[in-house]
């Protein structure tokens, strides 16, 4: 039985249905509820039923992401060794997940200020620490804040995923690229 029909066959499982909107949105940011519908195999007002529009549908999106990166970056252990390597392994981790983290952040745009998930603000004040270690370490420049590193690493892993998405680079060489363009201009220089 095909995965659609069976979504079709049995109640709609809320999890499976996020996962499939984020799938379509990752690739195609601007699909309307009805394409996503159809991507999922189910009716607009079956859609409607879990979700009362595009904004709630995206709210539900944004926590299931944040779940995703905080897996990503508790797997990366970003407390423990180099903080340069640090960084290394977020980025290695969050691949999976880059996509998806560059649709929310692209998404998050459209909220008022303010309105900021708390996950959001749990994960920025992990990258921030990570930061901060660095730069306390002598590893990372102290006239860059721990803010806008964290800030320079979202965007960065960002492109990344659009560039990949775009066939502009290899999704074997996105990792390495990333973490050594954010490294290169986050290190402390050796001549001052």
């Amino acid at each position: 039985m095909s995965h659609m029909l069976y979504l079709c066959l049995m109640s709609v499982d809320r999890e499976e249905l996020l996962s499939m909107a984020a799938d379509l949105l990752t690739r195609r940011p601007t699909s309307s509820m009805d394409e996503i519908a159809k991507a999922a195999g189910i009716s607009r007002a079956t859609l409607h039923r879990h979700f009362a529009g595009r904004d709630a549908l995206i709210r539900a999106l944004e926590n299931l992401g944040l779940r995703r990166l905080e897996a990503a970056v508790d797997a990366a252990r970003p407390e423990e060794g180099d903080a340069a390597e640090a960084v290394r392994r977020i980025v290695a981790e969050a691949e999976p997940v880059a996509g998806f983290l560059a649709f929310l952040v692209t998404e998050n745009q459209l909220f008022e200020p303010g309105d900021t998930h708390e996950g959001w603000a749990r994960i920025d004040d992990r990258f921030a620490a990570l930061f901060r270690r660095g730069q306390e370490e002598g590893t990372f420049r102290i006239d860059l804040t721990a803010a806008w590193l964290t800030e320079a690493l979202y965007a960065l892993i960002s492109a990344s995923a659009w560039a990949v998405q775009d066939g502009k680079v290899a999704g074997r060489d996105a990792v390495r690229m990333t973490a050594e363009l954010l490294l290169g201009g986050a290190r402390r220089s050796t001549e001052q």
